[in-house]
Parts: C-alpha cells; structure tokens; sequence
C-alpha cells in the first residue's frame, strides 16, 4: 500500500487457497477506523433515460451523522440513527422522516448503519464464520448465509488480492427487487482503505435506478460542523 496519506489501494497477489477465518479476519481488519470523514463527491444518478450530474461536499461523523451538501447550498441532506432530512431549493420542498425515502429509491429496507456500511465499502449485514458459507467464484471469495432470510437472499464478493468487498448484493425475489453495489476503486487514506469509486444499480419491478459515486479529496478527523435548517415556507414531501 505504500506510505503515502493518499494512495490507490493496489491488489497484491491473489489467493484463493484460505480458510475462512481466514479471509474474515483479513477483511475486517481493512474496516476503516476514523472519528470523522469529508470529501468532494461526484454523484451521477440514471434513472431510464435521465441522468444528471452533481458534485457535492460529504461529510460524516461516523456512527452518528451523514451531511451532504451541494452547490450554492440548493440542496442539503443530513442522515442521522433516528432520521433522514432534505431541502431542496430548486422547488422549494423538504422531507423530514424516517428511512422510507431512501429504502424507496435503493429498493430495499435500509437504516442509518446499512447506509453508512454501504458508503464506506463494508457489508450491509455484518459477515461472520458461524452463519456464512464461503465459496471461490470466479476467481473471488464468495460469502452467502448458511440460511437465506425468507424475503432477501444475499451475497458478497471479497476480493482475494486486497480482502476489501468487490460487490455486495440483495434479492428480493418475491418482490422484484433487487440492489447490487460494485466497488471499482479503493484508495488509502491516512492508512485507511476507502473506497474511490463505487456503483450502485436499483432495480424494483421495471424500474432501474443507477448511481454512480467517486469520493475525492478525502480527509480525516478534522473538526466538522453540520449546520441543518428547514427554510421556511417550503412545502413537505408526502410519500403516502
């Protein structure tokens, strides 16, 4: 990896011949370890025929609050374990609730830590030895539970070179649902593995959300604020 505070998180060779306590024990300890996170994030969101571009600023405390702003400040977000909160200037709407939005766009049941799991290339759902069967599939690690849940089967794809998660993915077969997340790139920051570039596709009957990200420009454990007002007179977004 290097000793540079900034570098791209280079595969080393592969091997596919390891236990799976193993494999576990060195993907965790790849699980990044900061107080707090800010980045310059390129978001490019597909949905059919749309697709619009945005940079934005992000910053996280971690465990306890996501912050996401744009441009001229038209747009702000902020996740926190007991809600989701926006504003957009451009139509004068807010939303202030729970995680339904979210699970909406994604197509799957999501909270605070799945959201923040996902962003920062770890697995929704915590993998551990006793409740996973581990497989080599195409030239990867791949862990899948001893028993699917009865509504979502779920997979992850380690890669085997740098033990961070190549894909992680979620089914929801009986209600066509169905969330796939690709870590292209990982790159080390303050000896911390984050991912770089990341993909995520949303599919829900025959509707197919895409979202691509590239976080830049990432530092760590600095003192962050995460200023958040609701301007008045915007006008409630009801998802009822």
């Amino acid at each position: 990896m290097g000793c540079k505070s900034t570098a791209t998180l280079t595969s080393g060779e592969a091997d596919l011949t390891l236990s799976k306590k193993e494999v576990l024990k060195a993907h965790h300890k790849f699980t990044p370890v900061f107080k707090t996170l800010q980045a310059k994030v390129r978001v490019v969101y597909s949905e059919g025929e749309k697709s619009q571009t945005h940079t934005v600023s992000l910053r996280m405390e971690k465990d306890k609050v996501i912050w996401i702003n744009s441009a001229l400040n038209l747009i702000r977000v902020m996740i926190t374990p007991e809600k989701v909160q926006f504003y957009n200037k451009l139509d004068n709407t807010y939303f202030d609730g729970d995680f339904s939005y979210l699970s909406d766009l994604l197509g799957t049941e999501l909270d605070y830590t799945k959201v923040q799991n996902l962003l920062l290339g770890n697995a929704i759902f915590e993998i551990d030895k006793n409740h996973y069967n581990m497989t080599v599939f195409e030239e990867a690690y791949l862990f899948q539970p001893k028993e699917q849940l009865p509504l979502f089967e779920l997979f992850y794809i380690i890669n085997p070179a740098h033990f961070k998660l190549n894909s992680q993915q979620l089914q929801q077969v009986t209600e066509a649902r169905f969330l796939h997340v690709d870590y292209l790139k990982y790159q080390i920051i303050e000896k911390q593995s984050l991912p770089e570039q990341l993909k995520i596709i949303a599919l829900e009957a025959d509707s197919e959300t895409i979202i691509e990200i590239e976080l830049k420009s990432i530092s760590l454990n600095e003192s962050l604020r995460f200023p958040f007002k609701i301007p008045s007179g915007f006008d409630a977004i009801d998802l009822k």
